[in-house]
């Protein structure tokens, strides 16, 4: 029989193999250092553009709170020249109230009847006043009704008294100023703003 010695063959084939798996182990390790290279760079490319966005949108933020400002500044200043142009209307209304008031007190009054104190509250009067009958009171409040700036007259206390010596009726009566064109401007005015505020909050 022939013998033939493996060993030195099967040594050389381990080697072989050894040196075949080192190779193979460097080639991954490279492909997965490269893997890992690309990953990161790839995660930090979103990262950079994420905090891009995060830039951009603090500018925007920034720039939005001044609008922000200066929008409550105009509303405030809005606020004041409203507020200006009402007290302006109130006190060309109440001019004019208080004029046509005492016209038609004149003009309303009929004789046998005067006045002795009368007092404005808004655009409710409260009159205190003398008259020779019961009769002339009612007149009165007729005349009140019929006015074209008074209304609503409403007769609160009527008694007897002595004036002077002689008996009269002592009468207490409230009647309203009518509203004018100006008096529906300023509310419509004032109500204008809440109304917006109302509109933007919804």
């Amino acid at each position: 029989m022939i013998r033939v010695n493996l060993l030195p063959w099967r040594a050389e084939r381990r080697m072989v193999q050894r040196k075949h798996l080192g190779v193979l182990a460097g080639g991954v390790a490279v492909i997965a250092a490269g893997i890992i290279v690309a990953v990161h760079g790839v995660i930090g490319g979103y990262i950079a553009v994420q905090e891009g966005r995060n830039e951009y949108l603090k500018g925007e933020n920034t720039r939005l709170d001044k609008e922000i400002e200066e929008i409550k500044k105009l509303r405030d200043e809005i606020a004041a020249l409203l507020a200006r142009k009402q007290v302006i209307e109130r006190l060309q209304a109440d001019r004019s109230q208080v004029v046509n008031l005492l016209d038609q007190l004149v003009r309303q009054t009929p004789d046998g009847v005067y006045l002795k104190s009368l007092r404005q509250t808004g655009l409710g009067v409260n009159l205190v006043g003398y008259a020779q009958s019961n009769a002339r009171v009612s007149t009165l409040m007729r005349n009140f009704g019929a006015s074209p700036h008074l209304e609503n007259p409403e007769l609160v206390e009527i008694r007897s008294a002595t004036v002077n010596g002689k008996r009269v009726s002592e009468f207490t009566m409230n009647v309203r100023l009518k509203q004018t064109a100006t008096d529906d401007a300023a509310k419509s005015a004032k109500g204008a703003p809440a109304k917006a505020d109302a509109d933007k909050k919804g």
